[in-house]
Formats: structure tokens, sequence, C-alpha cells
């Protein structure tokens, strides 16, 4: 794993707070390093040209052997190394089902030696440091009120393309420029640790075209709408609708488009989760390749007023 030789540059790392739920009891996994002799939650330095939601999902399979997406981010962890670097640690919740969890063997690795699934309140007593025990009394706040379980929705910009004084054809046609091609492919990681089912494009090329990568990797056919074009003139309440019954599919959604289209799309998550649109509007302030990420929870009805926004977050590629 690579860090800055710098004494006063910030060392990044990134990691979970796996859980899963076994009849109306929360379990999170701890994991016990020897080398250390402690008990903490899964994570890990980044590596070069890493993301942090890659380095969490990829610290999580290294040092346990678990696949998981990324659910809602936890508070941020932030303190001072042995030598006087500062050293601060991304986390996000991340569920187990209960068919991983049953057929799960750990096998012990250079880091870890063994993992233990303890009932929160006991993690809160187990875990060795208190920044990690702070992240459970987080995660049990939500898991109390029936808020644990959440999906992402995503709403993505697409990647760099040919500006349009330089392209002859129609604005729709207009393809990624080299730099774009390259963000195609690098967000395909970044989307792959939040584990969205479904994907949405707009249906011009530049969005399929950013989109074409993680759907290959995934085996996963994206579905085009025409409102999604910034070339498209929607009627009133269009894109809402849309929105709408990606919410109420209950599961990670992937919605590809252009920056004119970005506000109405974050407006109409706004108003179906009761949030207040002012709260949210710089969401829609997105680069090339760079992503809003909402973290849904669904009530038990599956209605929109049963529809809740935990938490948001924006990523993007390193290019």
């Amino acid at each position: 794993m690579s860090s800055s030789k710098t004494k006063n540059s910030t060392v990044y790392a990134a990691g979970a707070l796996v859980w899963r739920q076994d009849g109306d009891e929360f379990h999170t996994l701890v994991i016990h390093r020897a080398y250390h002799g402690d008990y903490s939650l899964p994570k890990g330095k980044v590596d070069a040209g890493e993301t942090l939601p890659e380095t969490a999902a990829r610290e999580v399979w290294e040092e346990t052997g678990l696949r998981v997406a990324l659910g809602v981010p936890l508070t941020l962890v932030e303190y001072t190394l042995p030598g006087g670097r500062p050293k601060e640690v991304h986390y996000w919740a991340c569920e187990v089902t209960r068919e991983q969890w049953e057929s799960h063997r750990f096998e012990p690795n250079d880091e870890v030696d063994r993992i233990e699934w303890v009932p929160l309140e006991a993690a809160e007593q187990q875990l060795t440091y208190q920044r990690d025990r702070e992240l459970v009394a987080e995660f049990r706040a939500l898991a109390e009120t029936g808020r644990a379980r959440t999906f992402p929705v995503i709403l993505l910009r697409h990647a760099k393309a040919v500006p349009a004084h330089a392209w002859t054809g129609e604005d729709e046609t207009r393809p990624l420029t080299a730099r774009g091609q390259a963000q195609a492919a690098q967000i395909v990681p970044i989307l792959q640790a939040y584990g969205p089912e479904t994907l949405v494009t707009s249906t011009a090329v530049r969005c399929r075209a950013t989109l074409a990568p993680f759907a290959d990797a995934t085996t996963t056919t994206p579905s085009s709408a025409r409102i999604l074009s910034q070339s498209a003139a929607p009627l009133d309440g269009e894109v809402r609708e849309l929105v709408s019954e990606m919410l109420l599919e209950g599961h990670g959604v992937v919605i590809c488009s252009h920056s004119p289209v970005m506000p109405d799309l974050v407006d109409a998550v706004a108003r179906l989760t009761g949030t207040a649109s002012k709260e949210l509007s710089k969401r829609a302030l997105l680069s090339t390749a760079e992503a809003t990420i909402f973290h849904l929870h669904e009530g038990p009805s599956r209605t929109e007023s049963q529809i809740e926004l935990i938490a948001t977050e924006t990523v993007g590629t390193l290019i």
C-alpha cells in the first residue's frame, strides 16, 4: 500500500462497519490483528490510483473474505499517528446477507488471524479503540430506529466529451474524448463498490459510453430515457416521475445524465424524500465522471412518503 513520504501529509485510509441482522438483533464484524494485539473494524490505506470507496470494499475483502456493497457513510475518523502524521479514515456501513454469512468460511491472513460476529452493545466494549466504539454507537442509533438498511441512488454526470464547438454533428452524437474514455474505465470499480443493480442513461452517446464499461463488467443492460438528455424538453413532472419509479424499486440505481439536467434530478430526489431542495442543490454541481450518491431508506409500505434520505456523498474519478 502507498502513502506520502512527507512528514506532515495526511495518510488516507478507508474501511467498513460490516453488519448482519439475525432476527431483531444486529451484529458487527470485529477483526483481531495478532501483530497489533487489538480488536478493530476492517480498514486499510489507500493504494496508488485508488479512490476511498474502492479502498473500503477491497480492504473488507482482503481482511475478511467478504464481498460487500457500501451502504451509508459514517462519521469521518481523524487522529494523529505516533510519528506525528495526521490520518483520515472513511467508513461505510455494509450489510452482509444471511446467505453470505452462513456460507462464509474465514481464512486467516497476514493481517487478520480471526474474526468474530459480535452484538453491537458487546462490540462497543470489545473494540480496542474509542474511535471504533463511537462508530458502532453511531450505527446502533440507525439500527434502533429501523434505518440501518439503505440503498443508493447514484446520479452520475457523463465523462469528458468532445466539446460542442469542435463537433459538427448533432449534440446527441458527441463522443467521449480519450480522457473521457479513461474516466469511464476508472468509474467502474467505484460504482462496483456500491453494488447498483439498475442502470438508466440519457440517450446521448456520451452518457451511454460512460456507462458501457460498467455495464460490460457487471453484465447489466442499461435502459435509455430521452428525458435525461440535455437536448430534451421534458414536461413538468416527467423527471420526477422517472426518479420516483427508480426509488420505489428499492434497490441501487445509477442514473447517468448531463450537467444541465442534474438540478432537476436532485430536486426530484429532494421532493420525493421530503428534504429541502436548498439543502441538496450543491449536489447537482458535478464535474465530468463525478457522482452524487443518495443513501435512502425505504419504509415497509413502499410509498414515496416512506422513503427517507439518510446520507449523501459525492465521489469521482482521479482523472
